[in-house]
Formats: structure tokens, sequence, C-alpha cells
């Protein structure tokens, strides 16, 4: 086991690329369980197999690693995001899978979510350094108004609608749920983590976003 360590840091050393992904996942998992105040480099470091002095190599300092790993979590979503054809079938189609990708991407990438809170309890000090981040995210918003365009010239949609507002409206809509859903569970007294209720919530969010959106 401990050869087979060695041996891993050896190939790191070798290959840069590799050295910096797996940097950035024992990062991403270290800021996701602990935040920003409460991640170590030291943890960081032996969970990615290299010494301190290679991660500040790559990265520079914690906080810059951190503000890496932001960037890393808005990239990884909106390359997902950009396999989604939305100018494909009817415009009310194309808007049900943006909403059903989101849902399901939250889901099943809760570290995004931890990353998130961590950033807002920051007021996005590290996102505001970051030179990547308008570029990363706003090809969506772009995308988005062009549907809301396609829509509007169909006569599906309403005029008027603020692409960036409606996305807010989806991202909030899919995040409070899975942010607050023990203490809805418990105040309400619904287990909201039950399949048949992740399923029912994803096609309720679909309708309210369409019913929005009706002209």
């Amino acid at each position: 086991m401990k050869r087979s360590k060695v041996v891993g840091r050896e190939v790191r050393r070798r290959d840069p690329d590799r050295a910096r992904a797996s940097i950035l996942a024992a990062a991403t998992a270290e800021f996701a369980a602990l935040g920003l105040g409460g991640a170590r480099v030291d943890a960081i470091a032996d969970q990615a197999g290299i010494n301190k002095r290679m991660l500040y190599h790559y990265f520079g300092t914690k906080d810059d690693l951190y503000r890496a790993v932001l960037e890393e979590a808005y990239a990884a979503i909106r390359a997902a995001e950009g396999e989604i054809v939305l100018g494909r079938g009817s415009p009310a189609e194309a808007m049900r899978e943006l909403v059903l990708f989101t849902w399901r991407y939250y889901r099943e990438h809760p570290e995004f979510l931890s990353l998130l809170a961590t950033e807002n309890v920051n007021k996005g000090a590290a996102l505001g350094g970051s030179a990547r981040i308008r570029a990363l995210n706003s090809p969506l918003i772009a995308k988005i108004g062009s549907l809301l365009d396609q829509g509007v010239a169909e006569g599906k949609f309403r005029r008027g609608v603020d692409p960036f507002k409606l996305y807010v409206s989806i991202a909030s809509l899919c995040f409070f749920y899975l942010a607050n859903r023990w203490t809805l569970g418990v105040s309400f007294g619904r287990d909201l983590s039950e399949p048949a209720e992740i399923e029912a919530w994803g096609e309720h969010v679909v309708g309210v976003i369409l019913g929005y959106l009706r002209p």
C-alpha cells in the first residue's frame, strides 16, 4: 500500500494535468464538506496523493485553490448544460428539458450546492476575484434569451420575460427544496427524500415555469 502511494505521487509529478485534476477533486470534497474556513490544505494534499509544496505550485494559496474549485464547479454544470440543444423541438419542450436538467444536476451533485452555500456565506468574495466566472455563465443566459424569443415568435411564450430572472427562478425552485427538505419534512410531516416526492417536485417546477411563460 505504501509503495503504491509513492508510485502514485511519482506519476502525478510527471503528469501535471492528472495532478491538477487530483487536487481539484480532493479540494472539492474538502471544501464542500467543511467550507472554506474548515478545510485543511494538509488533508487535501494527502487525499490527492501529493505534497503541499506541489499543491501550492499548481494553485498558489488556499484561497486560490478554493476559487479554482468554484470555477471548476461552474464549468462542469455549464458544460453539461451545453449538451442540451435548447433549440430542439418546441420552445416548451426545450424549457422543460432545461428545468429537469437543472433539477437532476442539483440532486446528483450535492457538492455543488454546498460550495454555493459556502460562497454565499462569504458574500461571493472568491467569485468576485475570478476572471472566468462571467464568461462561464453568460452564454447560458443568452441561450435562454434566444429560446424565449423563439417562444414569443411562435405565440407560445409571453413577452417581456427577463432570461436572467427566469433562470434564477428555475435554480431557486430546485435549490430551495434540496437545501431545506429535512426541515420542511420535519415541519410538515412529509418525507421529501422519497423518490416519488423527488420526481413530483421536478414536474412541479416544470409546471410553475411553463405556467409563468404562457401568454
